[in-house]
């Protein structure tokens, strides 16, 4: 349980940390502001266009109908684009975040693994290795998605376990999202990278399950995806400091 807590305590510490270190400010600053004009942008266009095309099938229908149909249409837009802009967020801020996660690591550790010269075939290369990391996590959602789908088929016990391993799910997600950039720097394989989260249970629990409910909250999530990059280079930092002791 010690283990769990304090894996759990992560991004509170990384916020305490964060303010109190104004020279890493602008490395979250700038991808929340971007993130946050992609956001009203795409929030805008889509519940214009919802509402446009809403208008349209129930003319004939109940005002009351009406308006229930728009306030329930802009609740999934809410939160599906909330989804949305954390998987996108995570990339677009991705040279601020693992900038942030660097700095982060050095002040720690000492040192960092060194960034490799920006070249053609340099970013070529690390573009392949982020969209196949992506790739085999929509892969790993899917099938393990499906499997708990079919979970519900079991009476009773069945729904119970599907939220349980959806639980699990979500915090190993988080996990691989929030450990990337120290685990990237080191070009780990998708599988060490599973295989870290694995070795530090059930710390990792704690930390994925806690980072999971703050990415989830619409529109805070702008600001705590930095907090949470924060904190799993903080986790690995101590994680390996003490490994090697």
């Amino acid at each position: 349980m010690s283990s769990f807590l304090r894996g759990a305590s992560y991004p509170w510490r990384a916020a305490q940390l964060l303010v109190c270190q104004p020279s890493l400010w602008r490395y979250v600053a700038i991808p929340v502001a971007l993130n946050l004009l992609v956001g009203i942008v795409l929030y805008v266009t889509l519940l214009l266009a919802g509402f446009h095309l809403l208008d349209t099938v129930v003319e004939s229908w109940p005002m009351w109908m009406a308006w229930l149909l728009r306030g329930l249409l802009s609740i999934v837009l809410f939160v599906t684009l909330a989804y949305a802009l954390v998987r996108f967020g995570v990339v677009l801020g991705a040279p601020f975040y693992n900038r942030l996660s660097e700095l982060l690591e050095e002040r720690m550790c000492g040192t960092a693994p060194a960034s490799p010269p920006m070249t053609l075939a340099g970013i070529a290369r690390d573009l392949g290795r982020a969209i196949s990391f992506e790739l085999k996590k929509l892969l790993l959602a899917l099938t393990i998605g499906l499997f708990l789908l079919l979970l519900h088929l079991i009476p009773g016990v069945g729904s119970v376990l599907a939220l349980l391993g959806g639980l699990s799910l979500g915090a190993t997600l988080s996990c691989l999202d929030f450990f990337d950039p120290p685990l990237e720097r080191r070009k780990l394989s998708f599988w060490a990278k599973l295989n870290f989260i694995r070795r530090h249970f059930p710390a990792s629990v704690g930390f994925g399950l806690v980072c999971l409910g703050l990415v989830s909250l619409p529109l805070l999530n702008l600001l705590t995806v930095p907090v949470c990059i924060a904190a799993g280079t903080i986790f690995f930092c101590e994680i390996t400091t003490k490994s090697s002791m």
